[in-house]
């Protein structure tokens, strides 16, 4: 761990001199944490988005008891990458004839115009998801 204080005497341009500055910056930045301002009552599965680019953004995915519509299958333009963080969820592809069950800390790729759905989200908790859509 290097030690701001120390680094704070560093001459400028110095590799420690940059980190001290990169870490005022990380101060400077909002911040706020993925599992609060939950709303008590999910009629709707929420998203929204923490954080966004120009070809990439992060969002946060709120289920509880949700699901993909019977019949429907979801197709993106862009590429997703999900992770659960809490609760469980099914996710089910065209092309595979099995479903995928996600406890948190499971994430899976969904490839630009694969076609996928939730087959269900714990109907007794939270489910959380962060998902990365990038080109």
């Amino acid at each position: 761990m290097i030690n701001p204080a120390k680094s704070a005497t560093c001459p400028p341009g110095s590799v420690l001199s940059g980190i001290t500055e990169n870490m005022r910056k990380v101060r400077e930045v909002d911040g706020g944490n993925l599992f609060s301002n939950i709303p008590p009552h999910l009629s709707e599965e929420v998203f929204e988005d923490v954080i966004a680019g120009r070809h990439w953004r992060v969002e946060r995915i709120i289920s509880k008891g949700h699901s993909t519509p019977k019949d429907t299958w979801l197709c993106q333009d862009i590429n997703e990458w999900v992770i659960l963080l809490k609760g469980r969820a099914g996710i089910l592809f065209e092309d595979i004839d099995e479903l995928i069950v996600l406890k948190p800390g499971d994430y899976v790729t969904i490839n630009a115009h694969r076609k996928h759905r939730v087959e269900w989200t714990d109907d007794t908790q939270e489910t959380i998801w962060l998902a990365v859509h990038y080109d």
